[in-house]
This record gives structure tokens, C-alpha cells and sequence, in this order.
């Protein structure tokens, strides 16, 4: 079935739910399609095309709710999901809070946000990207053949309807080019990589660059010692240091607050960054990882300063979290259109200070650079925090070496009082932060 049909589908779909018994419903359609190739070693190692389509529905009887999802679009598959989402609402649990917007709180008119990719590429102009790439990082001494390097392709639309009159479609795509390095010296092993996204390819860092960084982050790894259990000062460098901003999100998420899991869940107003910190959200970003002109349940989006100079301004709410917590739903539901909403960000940029990295590690003197972590554990409730690192020891601002097998650890809210951002800000993703400076955490080592 051709796209151009799918906001037709979906009307009657809709249509159909209600005929069906529902007192309410949703619905949206999603099609994507990629491509893919992998190299190593200056070969063609593999290609992959995909293409999905899928539908969601849910439906609202009362207080009750059900959401069901199938690939299948044909008349009897369709007719199939209304009868069995429609049969589930009817002797669900009731929800107090489920429910669909009123039609006066929908957004308005779309928003041009330039999310559009480029004309599917063939496999070999992908292929040709990648062998670039990974010819850079092949070039360094030490480099092994046995890493690779990838580029891919992909697009995705979606289009959405609901009972109350809302409708829309959105579209977008996305290339990527990475490259995973790999050396080895004196017996020992190390890997480490490089990546870019962009919508359009002419917008990718050139692949000799992704290639070349990939290969000297791994090189730089080779030789890492422990070292001493002690208190001293990390920096989370800008690729990682965004994995700080995910623990906050879900701590002043709605469905957080209202189950009162949140270490933050007494602190709206309240300065729970240093003063300077500024983390802002923006919807409406154009081209950008997570931009949206309505939200996970049709209404408004806007620009947000989650974090003005350290103050906590807000919960994120969807239209449930909202009503359960007696307050008005403010544009961050995320998912629904045939699943019920949860709470989601877009692009949520932690704003960059006034030193580069080279000037964290000279104000700190003495610490951990952290390159790369794996494992982390939070305590929801208290903000307990402690990770698995690998990175580079400095010393009098200089890199020393490097260091693995070591744990970093403290509290959420005294990190996030403590925090220094840098200002080698870089817009990687749909979440974003320079590196971090926190004096005073607890290094674990021998």
C-alpha cells in the first residue's frame, strides 16, 4: 500500500474502533527502510536492506484501555486488530488517568523542522565511505585489520490520528558512518571508535577523520595501569559525559514523581545545579536527532529551560502523569498514537561553559579523564551513583596515562551541585553535554 494512503487508513481505522464499541481511540503507522554495509579490512563484508511497516491502535472504554500493534495493513488484518483492542478494553483495569486530549489543547499547524535525509544511496557509495574510513585508521601503526568500519542509511515516517480530530505525519532520515579501531601491543589488546549522523551525508565529519580519531583513541589506550583507590576529580568526557543527564531525566519525569522514586522529587524550584548551569530542550529544533512540532499525544511542543542557572524549573508530563499529580500536561508525553504516553525529551542540550578540556584538567590538577564506562548502577531514590570506567590519568593538567579496571562513584545530587561543564559542546545525538568536571568523587581502583 503506498504512503499517501495512510492518513486514510488511519481515519477509518479510527472510525472503525468507535463503531467497535470504543469511547476513544488512537492509532498511528509507521514504515521505515535502510541500508547498511560493513567493512574490514578493506573488503566488503556485508549488506544489509530492511524495510518495516507496522500499525498500533488503542482504544478507550470508560476508564479502561487496551493498545494492540501488527504489521498486517490489509482490510481483514485491520478489522482483526479493532475487534481484539476494543474486546481487551472492555474488561481491562480501570486507569483514572488514561485518556486523550481535548480537541482545544492540540497543537496547530505544523512546523517545518527540515528533518528530511538524502535519496536512498546504493550499497556501493556506502561502501566507498567506508572503506575511506577505515583506510584512515588502517594507516596508524598498530592498527589491526580485525576492526571494521560501517555506513548506513535510513528513513522513517510516521503518521498518527486520533478521536478528537487530531492528525499528522512526520518524516525524516538519517546517514551514519563509524569505525571501530582495534591495536595491540606487547601481547595487550585495545579497542575504542568514532561515529557521525547525519540527516544528510554531505553534513558527515570527512571518513579519513572518523577513521583517524577512531585509531588514536584506541592507541592511547594501550598501557593502562590501575591505580590507587583514593578522592579526587573526574571529568566525563563529552561523548560520555551526556550519560549524567539521562539519571536526571528520569528523576524529574512525571510517572517518577507521582510514584515518588525520585531523588529529586522535593526539589522543583530549588537549586539543584551550581549556579550557570542551563540545560535547555528544544523540540523544534530544525534537522534536529528528536525534533517535533506535537507531542506523544498531539499537543504543543516548545522550547524549555529545564535547568536555569541550576534551578530545577519543571516535571516533564505527559497527559496521565499530569492528572495524576494535579497539574497541566506540558508538552513532553512521549510514544502514544496506539500505546499509551509516557515522558520523553527531544533535544535536550546540557549548555556549554567557559573552558575547554584542556582547561578542566589544569583547574582540577589531578584526576581521571573518563573515555569510556560500562555498567553503571543508580539507586533511583537516593541518587546513589557508581560506574565502570576506563579513560587517562592526569596529573598538573598534563595526561599522565592510561588507566582501566576502575570504578567512579558518589551521589547524583552532590554531583549535579558540583558539576563544571566545559565548552567543547558537541551536537552528537538527541542528547548532548560538554565534558564535565566533579571534584571530589571516589575513585576504586587497587
Amino acid at each position: 500500500m503506498s504512503t499517501q494512503n495512510f492518513p486514510e487508513l488511519l481515519q477509518h481505522l479510527i472510525a472503525d474502533t468507535l463503531k467497535a464499541g470504543a469511547d476513544a481511540a488512537d492509532a498511528r503507522i509507521s514504515i521505515s527502510q535502510g541500508l547498511s554495509v560493513d567493512v574490514r579490512n578493506g573488503e566488503l563484508e556485508s549488506v544489509e536492506r530492511d524495510e518495516a511497516a507496522g500499525v498500533a491502535l488503542r482504544a478507550l472504554v470508560g476508564k479502561r484501555q487496551a493498545h494492540v500493534s501488527g504489521s498486517d495493513t490489509s482490510p481483514d488484518g485491520l478489522k482483526a486488530l479493532v475487534e481484539r483492542v476494543v474486546a481487551m478494553a472492555k474488561i481491562a483495569p480501570e486507569d483514572p488517568y488514561c485518556g486523550i486530549p481535548d480537541a482545544s489543547e492540540l497543537a496547530g499547524d505544523p512546523v517545518e523542522l527540515d528533518l528530511d535525509g538524502d535519496p536512498s544511496p546504493t550499497a556501493e557509495e556506502l561502501e566507498a565511505r567506508a572503506l575511506e574510513a577505515e583506510a584512515a585508521s588502517l594507516k596508524h601503526e598498530g592498527i589491526m585489520p580485525t576492526g571494521n568500519a560501517g555506513a548506513s542509511w535510513g528513513m522513517s515516517a510516521t503518521h498518527v490520528a486520533a478521536s478528537n480530530g487530531f492528525a499528522a505525519s512526520r518524516s525524516g532520515g538519517m546517514s551514519t558512518l563509524s569505525v571501530l579501531a582495534i591495536c595491540q601491543k606487547d601481547g595487550e589488546m585495545e579497542r575504542d571508535y568514532d561515529s557521525c549522523s547525519k540527516r544528510k551525508a554531505a553534513d558527515l565529519t570527512p571518513g579519513a577523520m572518523i577513521g583517524d580519531e577512531a585509531a588514536k583513541r584506541a592507541l592511547r589506550r594501550l598501557g593502562a595501569r590501575k591505580v590507587e583507590s583514593q578522592t579526587a576529580a573526574v571529568i566525563f568526557d563529552n561523548r560520555l559525559a551526556r550519560s549524567l543527564i539521562g539519571p536526571l531525566i528520569s528523576a524529574i519525569s512525571g510517572p517518577s514523581i507521582a510514584r515518588g522514586v525520585s531523588f529529586l522529587k522535593d526539589q522543583l524550584g530549588k537549586q539543584v545545579f551550581s549556579k550557570g548551569v542551563n540545560i535547555i530542550d528544544d523540540p523544534l529544533r530544525r534537522g534536529g536527532y528528536a525534533s517535533r512540532w506535537f507531542d506523544g499525544e498531539g499537543r504543543p511542543v516548545q522550547k524549555n529551560s529545564l535547568i536555569d542557572d541550576g534551578v530545577l524549573t519543571q516535571w516533564l508530563l505527559s497527559g496521565p502523569a499530569a492528572a495524576q499529580l494535579g497539574l497541566a500536561p506540558n508538552g513532553f508525553s512521549s510514544s502514544g498514537f496506539g500505546d499509551p504516553p509516557g515522558v520523553t525529551t527531544s533535544n535536550l542540550d546540557l549548555q556549554p561553559g567557559t573552558k575547554d578540556l584542556a582547561g578542566l584538567m589544569k583547574d582540577a590538577g589531578k584526576g581521571l579523564l573518563v573515555t569510556d564506562m560500562f555498567g553503571p548502577s543508580l539507586n533511583p531514590n537516593t541518587g546513589d551513583y557508581s560506574v565502570g570506567v576506563s579513560g587517562l590519568w592526569f596529573e598538573n593538567g598534563e595526561i599522565a596515562f592510561p588507566v582501566n579496571e576502575v570504578t567512579v562513584a558518589g551521589d547524583l545530587p552532590g554531583i549535579y551541585a558540583r558539576l563544571v561543564p566545559g565548552s567543547d559542546l558537541e551536537i552528537r545525538g538527541s542528547t548532548n553535554s560538554p565534558s564535565l568536571l566533579i571534584d571530589g568523587m571516589t575513585i576504586a581502583g587497587t
